[in-house]
């Protein structure tokens, strides 16, 4: 593609025609470092450090563990997909501002016609695009600044933070926004019959760095039936796997892309003011359904006359054979080199470490509502209950306050919004609704000193001798 102008001079006009940013209007307080910190420097982080200061809310900090901008972000570490598996219409972090969206950055760069031959954006560049907006924005992000825990104390929190190298020191904050991926809430879901039975060098999962040139002419598994799953797939064959075979629980892979149902204006926009039994069936329709890869992602691997597809194929039992790993499915034996899960993510805010001091006080949706019987779903109820804002709930009213002030921007939030949550659909609705909070929270717990500002003394414009010639003086001053 050829260049055709720089993006810069469409995103500086819009810009200007949107005003300038707020000064700061959150008051000092004591032994306060942040007013929001929020964790993850990727598309959502970024965002919210935007939209936070379009709000006239400073002292906020991003951090992500990553050592520096390459490794922050899915898009150009773990991601494998060739395109984004979301419509390219949607409204991504440019929010409001029409010119800091990306297709009026690909316009720029390439024209329109170029944007209108894509069907998807492509992932290298949409991380390319999210480069730009990081830097023409000038969001700063803390790189190799991991959290490791979160302390509750009085009105904020403490943060303890380890650096790259592991030191750690400590910063309070009032807000914490957590951007931090589909892990966040939770984990990697690795299949017992893998991560019981094989030593950690013969397997990994699609959330992990994979050297797939390290499977040139192996014999590759891969475990899942979604897009993460396929991508990896596609992957190893593109590396040059000599074989490699791909096993789906069901009798079929999912076709039916659920989530359409509630995509428009109405159902979209409401959705977090359903009611929990109609929210609590439409995710367990969704995870009945099964989640639908891409089309072209299918097609990615299907191509090859090496790849092999098992339907209704779950794994029972693996071991270790001369080095190799032997997998007995039914009553076919295949042995692999390597074997890669792409079964997704444990949500369970328990089984994270930086959230060790509060997660027992967190609802769960399966403290909140409880389903009929042929509804019951074990993962869905671990998923936190979250309020309007993506706030962390009390499990007991009146035990835990603080837990107002977590802010939760991650696929836990599935159950609750209805869309995957820190994805690109997420943020027209949620990013507004989190700022929203975050600043009326701000101003109501200073509104004392907020009050004294209401009540200052406001300096006159000018005075009577403006108009004073123009006075009327009655018919008076007309008389001789």
């Amino acid at each position: 593609m050829t260049i055709t102008s720089n993006p810069d001079a469409t995103a500086l006009e819009a810009l200007r025609l949107s005003g300038p940013d707020p000064d700061n209007w959150v008051p000092d307080r004591a032994g306060i470092d942040h007013n929001v910190v929020i964790v993850g420097g990727g598309q959502t982080g970024a965002a919210f450090a935007f939209a936070l200061r379009r709000a006239g809310i400073g002292k906020v900090s991003v951090i992500d563990a990553a050592t520096d901008e390459a490794g922050a972000g899915v898009w150009l570490n773990r991601a494998r997909m060739n395109k984004l598996r979301t419509p390219k219409t949607l409204v991504g972090p440019e929010l409001s501002i029409a010119g800091l969206s990306f297709q009026t950055w690909f316009e720029a760069r390439w024209g329109a016609a170029a944007y209108a031959d894509i069907d998807r954006i492509p992932r290298a560049r949409w991380a390319e695009y999210l480069g730009w907006y990081r830097h023409f924005l000038k969001i700063p992000i803390r790189y190799g600044t991991r959290l490791a825990r979160i302390e509750p104390v009085d009105s904020h929190f403490r943060l303890r933070l380890l650096n790259a190298t592991g030191d750690e020191h400590v910063e309070t904050a009032r807000k914490v926004i957590l951007c931090n991926g589909v892990a966040g809430n939770g984990a990697a879901q690795v299949p017992p019959v893998l991560h019981e039975n094989l030593p950690r060098t013969l397997y990994a999962h699609t959330s992990e760095a994979i050297d797939f040139k390290a499977l040139r002419d192996k014999t590759v598994a891969v475990i899942g039936g979604a897009a993460s799953a396929f991508d990896a797939a596609a992957t190893a064959l593109e590396a040059g796997a000599a074989q490699v075979h791909l096993f789906v629980r069901r009798d079929a892979v999912p076709a039916v892309p659920i989530t359409r149902t509630r995509a428009y204006p109405g159902a979209y926009d409401n959705y977090p003011q359903l009611p929990d039994a109609l929210r609590w069936r439409q995710a367990l329709r969704f995870r009945k359904a099964g989640s639908t890869p891409p089309v072209d992602a299918v097609e990615r691997v299907t191509k090859h006359p090496n790849f092999h597809l098992h339907l209704g194929a779950a794994w029972s039992h693996a071991s270790v054979e001369g080095g190799r790993i032997a997998a007995r499915l039914g009553n076919e034996q295949f042995q692999f080199d390597f074997a890669i899960a792409g079964t997704g993510y444990l949500v369970d805010p328990v089984v994270r470490p930086e959230l060790s001091a509060v997660s027992k006080d967190i609802l769960l949706w399966r403290d909140r509502y409880v389903p009929e019987d042929h509804e019951r779903d074990d993962y869905l109820g671990a998923h936190p209950y979250l309020g309007a804002a993506h706030e962390y709930l009390e499990k007991v009213p009146g035990t835990a306050p603080h837990l107002a002030n977590l802010h939760v921007y991650n696929p836990a939030g599935l159950v609750s919004f209805g869309v995957p949550v820190g994805d690109v659909p997420s943020m027209k609705r949620d990013i507004p609704a989190v700022v929203s909070r975050i600043s009326r929270d701000l101003f109501l717990a200073d509104l004392d000193r907020h009050e004294v500002r209401l009540n200052g003394d406001v300096p006159p414009d000018f005075n009577e001798t403006l108009y004073a010639h123009s006075v009327w003086q009655g018919e008076k001053a007309g008389i001789a």
